[in-house]
């Protein structure tokens, strides 16, 4: 996994991350749509260190889960997996955005139809991706 660095629109927030996955899947969960205007793109992310922590607004969108975005502009960074302490940086916010590759779909029962993906991806459902992460905690 490569490493990678990225800001927010306005450059209050920079970040830096040792390992970034470059392959994302697209989500299409409502919660997502809602705070990215479409489907979320992000990327797994290990050793994320940030500068001008102070200018993140972390919200809690879930008991599992913290969106982050800058206080200044509102560009969105990440997703954050409490439980795993695991990132999810918005794919967009990167510097160097094109190594990465969108690989599949999640949530894909909860998509509008205004909108399609050129190629065959693999798609999964609410329960299925559900399921998926109820499997990665119980090991």
């Amino acid at each position: 996994m490569p490493s990678g660095s990225g800001q927010c629109l306005c450059g209050a927030v920079r970040f830096t991350a040792k390992e970034v996955e470059t392959e994302y899947h697209a989500c299409h969960c409502g919660m997502c749509r809602r705070w990215s205007g479409g489907p979320a793109f992000a990327a797994s992310a290990s050793g994320v260190t940030f500068d001008g922590e102070e200018n993140i607004l972390r919200y809690e969108s879930s008991e599992w889960a913290q969106r982050g975005s800058c206080k200044r502009c509102g560009g969105n960074l990440f997703y954050y997996l409490k439980p795993a302490d695991q990132y999810m940086m918005c794919v967009g916010a990167f510097d160097e955005p094109k190594d990465f590759r969108l690989t599949g779909e999640i949530f894909i029962d909860h998509k509008p139809d205004g909108y399609a993906f050129a190629g065959n991806l693999p798609q999964q459902t609410e329960a299925e991706i559900l399921a998926a992460f109820a499997s990665d905690t119980k090991e």
